[in-house]
């Protein structure tokens, strides 16, 4: 979703009809995860995807019969179809797209506001049967729902919603209707993760450029002003010229929360570590050899952390990509960021048995 919204905006602003394409079920093998989406205006303008580039085409066709019948549709492709290879979906699996007309609806202003405040919300829209199709209903992070799928299935959908903003993702839920399957596509927008980099230098700028565009909130905290500047880190979400460990302690780190520092100086390395490693953060990682982690981590049982919090330190920093530039460095980094937010051991897939995207 966040992938689309400028454009969104901008069509919006200038009164295109916009419909929009969101990938809902996928079976077996595809391109692209559940949640993925594809914007089309009655003008040709196109933002986002659904898979990759396989069936695209058919999809902007099928948005433009939406367009002008103001009323949603649900499409499936698969290679079992007779129509697979014509629009291209060759990869082995299933999947189903729903395509609707594009209304700011409070539904869509909640999620809207919830996207724009960085809070979480969870977004369900009825798939299935046809009197469901292109309902909605939004579950906010404080529990409250704005709008609705249906009288007797919302109770469910909500607590749904609910459980995925706990546990992230997106999926189906399916649940009896009348004597039928009713299908309804729910998907968690949690609150953006937080990376806080310190030590503003060249790579920093890089990991900031590419840790952006991977969906994290990027703080970037230097207490030398000379280096933290607004030119230096113009994609900076927030740019900080103070004591590190202080800022850092006063950001009350979480699961949600990265921590990079670049600085090859202990007198700002060492705090920062320090306070990081002791809190819940989920990645604390540190620029330098072998040798200097070797000399950090007996600095920091010096100053009375424990064998677990030691174990918990990326340094030297990074995947083994032989990174060398500085956009090189950063993305060494933001794979491993990367890897750590989703449980993976960061080899090669042609390494790996079983299904690309499976855990």
């Amino acid at each position: 979703m966040r992938d689309i919204l400028a454009d969104l905006d901008r069509w919006h602003a200038a009164g295109e009809e916009v419909a929009i394409a969101t990938l809902v079920d996928v079976r077996g093998s595809a391109p692209r995860l559940p949640g993925a989406r594809l914007a089309v205006t009655r003008g040709g303008g196109m933002a986002g995807s659904v898979s990759g580039g396989c069936v695209e085409n058919d999809v902007v066709e099928r948005a433009r019969t939406v367009l002008d019948s103001g009323r949603p549709a649900l499409a499936s492709y698969g290679i079992s179809d007779e129509s697979a290879f014509a629009v291209g979906l060759a990869c082995g699996g299933a999947i189903d797209v729903l395509i609707e007309p594009f209304v700011a609806t409070p539904e869509w202003e909640a999620l809207r506001r919830s996207i724009d405040t960085s809070e979480a919300a969870a977004w369900a829209v009825g798939i299935a049967p046809e009197a469901l199709l292109g309902r909605h209903l939004v579950v906010l992070h404080d529990g409250r729902a704005v709008g609705s799928i249906d009288a007797a299935l919302d109770a469910r959908v909500a607590e749904e919603s609910r459980r995925l903003l706990r546990d992230g993702g997106a999926g189906v839920v399916r649940v009896p209707f009348h004597g039928e399957e009713g299908r309804v596509f729910v998907e968690a927008f949690p609150p953006p993760m937080r990376l806080f980099v310190v030590g503003a230098t060249h790579a920093a700028s890089a990991l900031c450029r590419v840790a952006r565009r991977l969906g994290f909130r990027v703080t970037v905290v230097d207490a030398r002003g000379v280096y933290a500047t607004p030119e230096r880190f113009p994609e900076a979400d927030e740019l900080v010229c103070a004591r590190p460990e202080e800022v850092l302690a006063a950001a009350r780190l979480d699961a949600r929360s990265y921590v990079v520092t670049l600085t090859h100086d202990p007198k700002f390395d060492l705090p920062v570590l320090a306070c990081a490693l002791r809190s819940e953060a989920r990645y604390v990682g540190a620029m330098g050899s072998r040798k200097t982690r070797e000399r950090r981590k007996a600095e920091l049982s010096a100053m009375g952390l424990g064998a677990a919090e030691l174990g918990r330190l990326y340094s030297p920093i990074g995947l083994d990509i032989g990174a060398r530039t500085p956009e090189e460095i950063a993305i060494s980094i933001a794979a491993e960021l990367l890897a750590v937010r989703s449980g993976r051991e960061a080899r090669p897939l042609v390494d790996k048995q079983g299904s690309v995207h499976g855990a």
